[in-house]
């Protein structure tokens, strides 16, 4: 005995060549693109410098004791070594 589909039509097969001829057209289209906005890029630039900061120590200890060494020599104490540093420190402070 044999049995013959109803009308001759086959519904899944229906279904599947559906979906393959929209997959199609969907592929077809321009590639997905994002676009990055200037103020983002700034906050993230912003981002990634307060983690490098925060990461950075306050204090470097190395070179406070090579200041250190060289304040110990009596020679490095003249005239000209403090006045530049005196406008040294009146430039960080805006004067």
């Amino acid at each position: 005995m044999v049995i013959e589909r109803l009308g001759g039509i086959d519904p899944l097969k229906n279904i599947q060549n559906t979906q393959k001829t929209s997959g199609k057209n969907a592929s077809s289209t321009t590639p997905d693109s994002i676009a990055i906005s200037d103020e983002a890029k700034e906050m993230s630039e912003i981002y990634f410098m307060n983690e490098v900061a925060a990461g950075t120590p306050d204090v470097r200890a190395d070179r406070i004791a090579e200041v250190k060494e060289k304040i110990k020599d009596p020679q490095y104490l003249n005239p000209k070594t403090i006045a530049s540093t005196a406008d040294k420190i009146m430039e960080s402070f805006g004067f």
